[in-house]
C-alpha cells in the first residue's frame, strides 16, 4: 500500500514548517538556549502544522545532537525512533476519544515513571477542547505540579473552550492560516519532485480550495493525482466538485433580476448534479467577496482570469455596498450551518430568499433602496430614477393614516429598537426561525398582537409551528416586558378592502391595507 502524500511530505525539520515562522523561530530559540518549559498550547486552524511542530519539538528536546542549535538532527537514535513511530517516551492522546476524568487520571499515575529513552516524556494532546470539565480539573493539578521530566503539547483547533484556568498554565502559540501563494509553491514544488504533470491553474484552485490549511491542500493534490496523468483546471473543477462556476454566475443574476425562480432552479440544478450545498453556498460567497474587493476599489486583490474580472466589473456596478454584505452575510449562514437537516438544501434555499427579498423598513427607517440595476442599467444611470420599495412596513404606512395610537407608535419603536436583539436571541436556539423572522415585509405591533408580513406560504409554513412561536413569545416577553402574541399575513402587492365584519380601525384592517391576507396562527 503505497503511502498518502500528507504523511510522506509531513515536515521532520524547522525549516520545513510552512507558514509559520513565527511559531518556529521562538521554539528554535528556547531548544538551543535550553529554556523549553514544561507546558505549551498550539491552536489554530485544522491542517497548518500544530502536531507536526509538536513532533518535531518532541524530537528537538530528546535529541542527542551535542549541539543545541542542530537539534533535532534527524540523524541520532531518538530521531530516527520518533520518525519512525517507536519513540516510548512520545506519548498522542486523541482527546476526543479520551475525554473521560478516568483517561486524565489514568494518564496522571503513569506520568511519575521516569523515561524509558529520552531525557523527557512528551504528551501531545490533541483537540484537547474535548476534555470534558472534570478531566480538564484532573489535568490542571498535573499543569500546576509536574514532573521534571514531563513536557505536556496541547493542541486546539477551538482555543475559546479550553478552561482559562488551563490556558494560564501553558504558553500559547497561535498558528495562521497558511497564504494562498505560500500553499501553490509548496504544492508546485511537491509535484514536481513526485513527477505529477499539474496545470498552473489547477495547483492555484488546489491552494485556494484549502482555505489556509496545508494539509487539506496536500490531500487534494493526492486525489487528483489519482483521478489522470495530466492535472488540468477543468479535471481539478470536476474532481474537487467546483465545476459549478456557471450556476454561481445564475444565481447572482437571478439576484440582480429578482427572479427567484431562476436562483432556485439554478441552486436545485447545481445540487442535482452533486454539488455539497455547503460548498455552493462557500462558492457563492466567494464570488461576492470578489464583487465586494471590486465595489471598494480592491480588484487587484481577486484572483480571477481576464473574463471572470470583466463580469465581476459588470456585477459589482449592479448592486450597493450595502446591498453586498446584507447578501454575503444570508450566503454566509448557510456556508457555515453545521447541523444535519432531512433537507440539506434548505439552508441555501433560505439564504437565496432572504437575499432576494428587500428588508423591511421599520418605523422611524430611511425606505429600502431600490432593487440593483440590471447589467444593462449601471447603477449610476439608474440611481436617479429608483424608487422606494413599493410594499412599506406596517408602522409607517399605519402611521400615516392614523390607524395607530400615541401607545401603539411608542410601542412599535420600542419594538424596532429592540428587535436586533430579539432575532439574535432567536437566532442562539433556532437560525433558520431567526432568518424567517428576518424576511418578514411587515411588522406591526398593536395592542399585545404582533403582525408580521410575508411574502410567500415557506415562511408560514415555518411559523406554524407551536415552539417556534413559544420561543418568539418567551423572546419578545423578555424584550418588552410584557406577553405578545403573534400573528403572521401573507402580504400581496394590492390593498385589501376589510370585509364588513371587521373592525375598520383594528389590526386585521391595518393588516389589510397593506395588501395582507390573514392567517391565523395562534
Amino acid at each position: 500500500m503505497s503511502q498518502s502524500l500528507y504523511r510522506k511530505w509531513r515536515p521532520d525539520t524547522w525549516d520545513k514548517v510552512i507558514g509559520q515562522e513565527h511559531v518556529v523561530q521562538t521554539l528554535k530559540n528556547a531548544v538551543t538556549g535550553n529554556r523549553v518549559v514544561h507546558a505549551y498550547l498550539f491552536s489554530g486552524p485544522r491542517g497548518t502544522g500544530k502536531t507536526t511542530t509538536a513532533r518535531i519539538l518532541a524530537k528537538a528536546v530528546n535529541c542527542l545532537e551535542d549541539d543545541l542549535s542542530k537539534r533535532p538532527c534527524n540523524q541520532c537514535a531518538h530521531c530516527q525512533a520518533v520518525n519512525q513511530g517507536r519513540f516510548l517516551d512520545l506519548i498522542e492522546i486523541d482527546a476526543a476519544s479520551n475525554t473521560s476524568v478516568d483517561d486524565v487520571r489514568d494518564l496522571r499515575e503513569k506520568i511519575n515513571f521516569s523515561p524509558n529513552q529520552g531525557r523527557y516524556k512528551v504528551y501531545i494532546v490533541d483537540e484537547v477542547h474535548m476534555l470534558s470539565t472534570a478531566a480538564f480539573n484532573a489535568l490542571l493539578k498535573t499543569l500546576e505540579e509536574p514532573p521534571a521530566h514531563a513536557i505536556f503539547i496541547l493542541a486546539t483547533t477551538e482555543v475559546h473552550k479550553i478552561p482559562a484556568t488551563v490556558l494560564s498554565r501553558c504558553q500559547r502559540h497561535e498558528f495562521r492560516r497558511i497564504p494562498v501563494k505560500e500553499i501553490t509553491a509548496n504544492l508546485k514544488a511537491m509535484a514536481e519532485d513526485e513527477k505529477f504533470e499539474v496545470d498552473a491553474e489547477a495547483l492555484s484552485l488546489v491552494a485556494r480550495q484549502a482555505t489556509g490549511s496545508m494539509r487539506d491542500a496536500i490531500s487534494l493534490l493526492d486525489q487528483l493525482a489519482s483521478a489522470g496523468e495530466h492535472i488540468t483546471l477543468k479535471l481539478a473543477q470536476d474532481v474537487l466538485g467546483t465545476a459549478t462556476n456557471q450556476a454561481v454566475i445564475q444565481v447572482v443574476e437571478a439576484l440582480i433580476q429578482r427572479q427567484s425562480n431562476a436562483g432556485l432552479e439554478a441552486i436545485h440544478k447545481s445540487l442535482d448534479a452533486g454539488s455539497d450545498p455547503r460548498q455552493f453556498a462557500r462558492q457563492v460567497v466567494e464570488y461576492l467577496r470578489s464583487l465586494l474587493l471590486v465595489a471598494m476599489g480592491n480588484a487587484a486583490q481577486v484572483d480571477a482570469t481576464p473574463e471572470t474580472r470583466t463580469q465581476l466589473a459588470r456585477h459589482a456596478q449592479t448592486f450597493t455596498v450595502s446591498e453586498l454584505l446584507r447578501v454575503i452575510q444570508a450566503f454566509n449562514s448557510a456556508a457555515t450551518e453545521t447541523r444535519s437537516s432531512w433537507q440539506p438544501a434548505l439552508p441555501l434555499e433560505m439564504a437565496f430568499i432572504e437575499a432576494i427579498t428587500p428588508p423591511v423598513v421599520t418605523g422611524g427607517g430611511e425606505p429600502p433602496a431600490g432593487r440593483p440595476a440590471s447589467p444593462s442599467e449601471p447603477r449610476k444611470a439608474a440611481a436617479a430614477e429608483e424608487k422606494p420599495n413599493p410594499k412599506p412596513s406596517a408602522v409607517a404606512a399605519t402611521g400615516e393614516t392614523g390607524e395607530i395610537s400615541a401607545a401603539d407608535a411608542s410601542a412599535n419603536q420600542r419594538l424596532s429598537s429592540r428587535w436586533e436583539q430579539v432575532l439574535t436571541r432567536v437566532k442562539e436556539q433556532n437560525p433558520k426561525l431567526a432568518a424567517v423572522m428576518n424576511s418578514a415585509r411587515v411588522r406591526l405591533l398593536k395592542g399585545n398582537v404582533l403582525t408580521l408580513g410575508f411574502n410567500g406560504d415557506f415562511y408560514l409554513k415555518t411559523m406554524e409551528n407551536p415552539a417556534s412561536l413559544e420561543l418568539i413569545r418567551g423572546v419578545l416577553r423578555q424584550a418588552m416586558g410584557t406577553e405578545i402574541e403573534i400573528q403572521a399575513v401573507l402580504v400581496s402587492g394590492k390593498t385589501n378592502t376589510p370585509p364588513s365584519d371587521v373592525d375598520s380601525d383594528g389590526l386585521v384592517a391595518s393588516a389589510l391595507h397593506l395588501g395582507g391576507e390573514i392567517v391565523d396562527i395562534q
